[in-house]
């Protein structure tokens, strides 16, 4: 099967495509990217939904690798209601 890991940063993006057997998990698709900084990823998506690393794999999967939030949402709302921002 076909599956992509990807990791975008704000100053860069790392794309990785490989071919896997079936049965694979979202982490051995990781370990098998080897992308540099992937270990500074937080969480990780498929097309957008998180996903535990035990998650099986289907062919086609976009695998994202999420970096952690600079800034609170529920601070930057308030903020902004505040007129800050």
């Amino acid at each position: 099967m076909r599956v992509e890991v990807v990791l975008a940063w704000p100053e860069r993006y790392l794309r990785c495509e490989l071919q896997l057997p079936e049965g694979c998990t979202v982490a051995d698709a990781i370990d098998e990217a080897a992308l540099d900084t992937a270990e500074e990823a937080v969480a990780c998506a498929i097309h957008g939904v998180l996903v535990r690393p035990q998650h099986l794999l289907r062919d086609g999967d976009r695998i994202e690798l999420l970096r952690p939030l600079l800034a609170d949402p529920k601070e930057n709302r308030r903020r902004r209601a505040r007129g800050g921002d």
